[in-house]
């Protein structure tokens, strides 16, 4: 019986010592998403669902993008277009609708206007249009394997930039 209770205790102590040696985390800006008429969007989807699950996944994957900026950046986003790479066709007995990637006319594209701030003092501002005609012959690392993963290269490629330029 004295065993796992060393064995608590051992484990304890390297947590405690883990927690307290660690180096703080790093602090980071932030990214603010608008969605500016979503409905009219060129290609977000068939239908509210799948329109909402994407600018969700989106919109997560832009706030994780904070990370990217400085302490006390902001920077706010208003999309003004979405279409997705590929196009929908239907398939099967039932006609669902399945989205074919074929490498080209049909790359993803995005319209925005961004503000890039550091506290009250503006870096950068405009509007943007991204597009990514190649995005079918290169290739995706593992962060992006999954739902729109050439949307969201695309998007880390444009901050990337954006922060490069401003540092």
């Amino acid at each position: 019986m004295t065993r796992p209770v060393a064995l608590a205790g051992a484990a304890a102590l390297l947590f405690a010592m883990a927690t307290t040696l660690a180096p703080p985390a790093l602090a980071a800006g932030q990214v603010q998403v608008k969605w500016i008429e979503p409905e009219k969007f060129a290609d977000a989807g068939r239908g509210s669902f799948d329109r909402e699950r994407t600018l969700e996944t989106l919109a997560e994957h832009l706030k994780g993008l904070g990370r990217q900026l400085p302490d006390g950046q902001t920077l706010r986003i208003e999309v003004t277009d979405l279409e997705l790479a590929g196009e929908l066709e239907p398939f099967g007995r039932f006609h669902q609708d399945v989205r074919v990637l074929r490498g080209r006319a049909d790359w993803p594209r995005i319209s925005l206007r961004y503000h890039l701030s550091d506290g009250s003092r503006t870096l950068a501002s405009g509007d943007a249009d991204l597009s990514d005609p190649n995005y079918f012959f290169r290739s995706l690392r593992a962060s992006h394997s999954g739902a729109l993963g050439y949307e969201k290269r695309m998007l880390d490629d444009w901050v990337a930039s954006l922060v490069a330029a401003k540092r």
